[in-house]
């Protein structure tokens, strides 16, 4: 097992829980991706990887670390990923109705300077390599994910799966072998595919722009020598003091923190807050113009708010926070780069 990795579970075992957030951002991007190839579907595919890592979180006890780590993590994630296409299917069939592909209610992102042809040619492509990919028999599009796309050896595919190495490496040469078959010259792209290289659907690699601002809502002026935001002008804030006014029926609301933050989907950015805390905010995904965010506020290991949200330009997420000073927290968090 990876060294740092071997450290983190140990703690983890005896009951550290920060010890897990750093195995947590480690394999993320890697989770969401082996759960997207399951399923295909990028808000399920969040949802498996969250329940992975609760998983994981409650059988470490169990890991003997005969294994990786993540190899170990990765069987869990394809466990949770079939239960999860199991209970699709079988709603699929009680309601009669066939799953629609995802390419048809997908929001398409056009490449630059492409011309329509070019487009409508990617496009058959991609459908193309996606029947393939659906043609292989379970066993072997779950070997060519993890090896082409996870990039694992054969000993660690054997690992994570539970199976001898002789029966990878025969899966796998069979599962090629019938991709080349099928795709011919477009088989290169099947595994820029897999590996989530295609344009537009590396979404792991996409820039999420979105702000956030800590208020103090109370019943008189704050303390003077409470820290406070910058006083510049910011005419939206005071657009929005109205409808603050009317949730939560304070008198005063100051502005102590004003934060905007840039980052790749899946990575965590964190903030100091007043009373010794911290703000995290975790774009997961993204759909239409709305970022779908994690918003937690730590106090040392409690988690005073923890919540899931949609942000989107000009429809900001308000969420109530503990009690600090005379009064409560606020935050605001707008999914646009000038919140």
């Amino acid at each position: 097992m990876d060294t740092d990795d071997r450290a983190l579970v140990e703690r983890c075992r005896r009951g550290d829980r920060d010890a897990f957030e750093p195995l947590v951002e480690k394999y993320r991007a890697r989770v969401w991706r082996l759960a997207y190839n399951v399923l295909r579907d990028r808000e399920e595919a969040w949802d498996v990887a969250q329940e992975a890592f609760v998983r994981a979180w409650q059988a470490l006890p169990s890991f003997r670390g005969h294994s990786a780590f993540y190899t170990w993590l990765f069987r869990i994630t394809l466990n949770v990923a079939a239960d999860r296409a199991r209970q699709r299917a079988s709603q699929g069939r009680a309601l009669g109705a066939d799953r629609v592909p995802e390419e048809e209610w997908d929001r398409v992102m056009a490449e630059r300077d492409a011309l329509p042809d070019d487009s409508a040619a990617r496009t058959e492509e991609r459908e193309r390599i996606l029947r393939a990919l659906d043609a292989l028999p379970a066993p072997q599009r779950t070997i060519i994910m993890l090896s082409d796309l996870q990039g694992l050896t054969y000993r660690e595919i054997a690992e994570a799966l539970e199976i001898p190495m002789g029966t990878v490496m025969s899966r796998l040469h069979n599962a090629r072998k019938r991709l080349r078959a099928l795709l011919g010259r477009l088989l290169v792209l099947a595994v820029l595919l897999a590996a989530g290289l295609w344009p537009g659907e590396a979404l792991a690699q996409q820039v999420v722009r979105f702000g956030a601002r800590v208020l103090l809502a109370s019943d008189a002026p704050p303390a003077r020598e409470m820290r406070l935001a910058p006083a510049a002008p910011d005419a939206r804030f005071e657009q929005f003091l109205p409808k603050l006014r009317q949730l939560f029926r304070y008198r005063e609301y100051t502005s102590l923190e004003h934060y905007r933050a840039e980052v790749p989907v899946g990575t965590t950015q964190r903030w100091a807050v007043p009373g010794d805390r911290q703000l995290e905010i975790t774009p997961e995904s993204i759909l239409d113009k709305a970022v779908r965010l994690t918003v937690r506020l730590m106090r040392g290991t409690v988690a005073e708010v923890a919540t899931n949200i949609q942000a989107a330009p000009g429809r900001a997420a308000v969420i109530g926070g503990p009690r600090h000073g005379d009064g409560v927290l606020i935050i605001i968090v707008w999914g646009n780069l000038e919140p």
